[in-house]
């Protein structure tokens, strides 16, 4: 099924563009028609070497990254691009080992599949990871961001953000409930490999609830997990 079935949806202009890196062409043309049907721009690629090169000249909205490719495996395309992008990547593979599900996310993977699955199910995560992707207006609790001029509001009132900062909340409130560990939180905020430690991130956070409870002392919205990271979570005291 390389071309899309007859009566199947068009592409909406303004749909979001998934890049599928697999090469395996019955699978890959399989993902490209489900996610066309689903609404979605599709670009394939089955080259590991060409992918870092394609997102720097035309980042997806998401991208969908088999482990085992030639040119370079997904693990390594996953560490170049984190260092310059953060868009969300789903990694799929045939190997479940244990320590690949860690090491894949731990590299800034934003979810994990394991072959073989549906590709019904493929759909739902993509579609799962870019609305938790999106923090523009969807953290609640009166909080509002704009990413493009790295300003954030509570209640109307501004917080007064650094860009560090900024980037560090619209991470977190862009998927509220999920466990971001110190070190996954530097690989985002630092994708330059700049020397920075667990304080740093500790310092950035402490200065953020500030902000925060200057504006809604009630207001408790970054959590800490004691010895493993941050999450946000909408709560009033």
């Amino acid at each position: 099924m390389s071309e899309p079935m007859a009566g199947q949806a068009r592409e909406p202009a303004g749909a979001g563009r998934i890049l599928v890196v697999e090469d395996e062409p019955k699978l890959a043309a399989l993902l490209r028609d489900y996610l066309r049907q689903a609404g979605f721009r599709v670009e394939l690629q089955a080259d590991g070497a060409a992918v870092v090169g394609q997102i720097r000249h035309q980042p997806p909205d998401l991208l969908l990254l088999d482990l085992m490719l030639p040119g370079s495996d997904g693990m390594e395309i996953c560490r170049q691009v984190r260092q310059f992008s953060s868009l969300p990547i789903i990694m799929t593979t045939a190997r479940v080992e244990e320590i690949d599900r860690l090491l894949g996310l731990e590299l800034g993977a934003d979810d994990y599949i394991c072959k073989p699955y549906s590709p019904r199910e493929v759909v739902a995560r993509v579609k799962a990871v870019l609305r938790r992707s999106q923090p523009e207006g969807l953290a609640g609790g009166g909080l509002q961001l704009d990413a493009l001029s790295y300003r954030a509001w509570l209640d109307g009132r501004e917080l007064g953000l650094t860009a560090v900062e900024f980037k560090l909340l619209a991470l977190l409130a862009g998927q509220p409930g999920r466990l971001f560990s110190r070190s996954q939180l530097m690989a985002r905020i630092y994708p330059d490999d700049r020397t920075v430690n667990d304080r740093t991130i500790d310092s950035h956070i402490k200065k953020l609830r500030r902000k925060i409870a200057a504006i809604d002392p009630r207001a408790e919205l970054i959590h800490s997990v004691y010895g493993v990271g941050y999450r946000f979570e909408q709560r009033s005291l």
